[in-house]
């Protein structure tokens, strides 16, 4: 039996802005990106990479 991984895939759109780091298939901490709440998330160079929200944006609404 498979285990699916946790996180965010490569394509899935973001639910809330910030920064996030890549985790690859062994638990490999990668690459960190800014992304927008409502866009996708990148591509990644090794197939399994997920995504995980490591610091949500500070809005200055307060929002």
């Amino acid at each position: 039996m498979s285990k699916r991984p946790s996180g965010l895939r490569p394509g899935e759109t973001v639910p809330v802005s910030g920064l996030y780091q890549q985790i690859g298939p062994r638990g490999g901490k990668g690459t960190e990106v800014t992304s927008v709440k409502g866009e996708p998330l990148p591509p990644v160079p090794v197939k399994g990479t997920t995504y995980k929200l490591v610091d949500p944006a500070k809005h200055k609404s307060g929002k």
